[in-house]
């Protein structure tokens, strides 16, 4: 979901309906873990694994936007390897990938 999205939803639900409204509840959100920012969407997804620190990946269906979260720990470990040998500190990962998921691959062929 977009940020005006959730602004039409807490509007619904009679909260304020100014985009500050939705931004805050929404960084609130990812702060305590419970969404992430999808950055290839300007958009945020429920954490599927809230409360549990993790490095997460993103598979974003080009087709029809289906999001899928999966673990990202070896990935980061190289990213973290890499950039220690850079002599750089990384201090937050995002990896997002674009593709097709299964259904749309199959509405393809």
């Amino acid at each position: 979901m977009g940020a005006y999205d959730v602004l039409e939803r807490l509007a619904s639900d009679g909260f304020g309906n100014q985009p500050p409204v939705a931004y805050r509840a929404l960084d609130f959100l990812v702060e305590q873990g419970l969404a992430h920012r999808i950055t290839a969407k300007n958009a945020f997804a429920a954490c599927m694994h809230p409360g549990h620190p993790h490095a997460a990946i993103f598979m974003i269906c080009r087709g029809c936007d289906r999001l899928a979260e999966s673990d990202a720990a070896l990935i980061r470990s190289a990213i973290s390897q890499s950039a220690e040998q850079a002599g750089f500190a990384v201090e937050h990962t995002v990896v997002e990938a674009i593709g097709l998921c299964a259904n749309c691959r199959s509405d393809e062929t």
